[in-house]
């Protein structure tokens, strides 16, 4: 007997949908969602300003008539360099500095207008803190040009027009006065490292407590919210509890150790940026953990645990 080409086609149909559900979070199963692959996505372009010259006897440079783009930086990130130590980054990871002539208490910018054409302020609206990172010490101040100008622990933060392309800190010690911010707003440096190990974006560590753990480049734990579904992909965490738990940010498969990655994707957040998962489940870290090693998100509300590699909630209630 003949089998149609509608038949033949549906079959075909049922068949991929199948296979897609199967692939993510396994115990439970539904419709399609919005979601990515790792590594989809296409690279930054360009830089936020044209290159200058000469850096000026003043520190600041000079970049030309025309000042860089004030872009709002969105989820800072932390780049750890083994020259610099832990960076913050903008969202498109580059790197965010500091003016050893301003100050933090009180804070105030002393970059003027001039100032600003090399080192753009970088607008505080927009800007939310680095997973891992206390969302408290992110704060804004009135820049020269006017700019609601973001701070990290009161100290006003910049880019640099040089710095072409994502990775670049060519500001760093410019006129001695300009470094890379650490995350706890200080100066950038190996020794403010504070990590346990050379660790990839995901990776896991044995907690004596908990068992194998997933943890992020910093070494904070990462957790999974039992409110959440891995199929259709949605994160139930918006508004004050995003500031308490931070999604994890899209990590590349090949900056992740002894994590499975069957379902390993990124999915679209209602506000526009994008969540890792694993086993198709968004992960976060907890403001409340201060120093790698802390699990102090274990069990909040009964509904907070730490994820295991293959995305299950550690101790979570059968």
């Amino acid at each position: 007997m003949k089998t149609s080409w509608r038949s033949a086609s549906f079959v075909a149909m049922a068949a991929a949908l199948l296979a897609l559900t199967t692939a993510c979070g396994q115990d439970q199963a539904g419709a399609s969602g919005t979601s990515q692959n790792v590594g989809d996505a296409a690279p930054a372009q360009g830089g936020y300003g044209a290159g200058s010259d000469g850096y000026g006897s003043d520190g600041y440079g000079s970049s030309g008539d025309t000042a860089a783009k004030a872009e709002s930086a969105g989820q800072l990130a932390v780049w750890d360099s083994k020259k610099l130590g832990s960076v913050v980054t903008d969202s498109a990871g580059f790197t965010l500095y500091r003016f050893d002539k301003d100050t933090a208490q009180p804070p105030q910018s002393n970059c003027d207008a001039a100032c600003l054409k090399a080192w753009p302020a970088v607008p505080a609206d927009g800007a939310k803190a680095a997973p891992g990172v206390d969302a408290s010490l992110l704060g804004e101040v009135t820049a020269a040009d006017g700019t609601k100008q973001l701070t990290l622990d009161g100290w006003p933060v910049y880019r640099y027009a040089k710095d072409a392309k994502p990775g670049d800190a060519k500001g760093q010690g410019v006129g001695g006065v300009w470094y890379a911010a650490a995350p706890d707003g200080k100066k950038a440096s190996p020794a403010a490292a504070a990590r346990p190990a050379d660790l990839k974006g995901l990776s896991t560590r044995k907690d004596p407590k908990l068992g194998e753990i997933v943890v992020d480049r910093n070494g904070m734990t990462v957790y999974r919210f039992l409110k959440d579904s891995a199929w259709p992909i949605k994160s139930n965490c918006a508004g004050a509890c995003a500031e308490k738990w931070p999604a994890v940010t899209p990590v590349a498969k090949n900056d992740t150790d002894g994590i499975p990655l069957k379902g390993y994707m990124t999915f679209d957040r209602p506000d526009g940026t994008k969540q890792q998962t694993l086993n198709c489940w968004p992960v976060y870290t907890f403001s409340g953990d201060k120093k790698p090693g802390d699990t102090n998100g274990q069990g909040v509300g009964g509904t907070w645990y730490a994820a295991a590699p293959d995305g299950k909630p550690v101790g979570a209630p059968k």
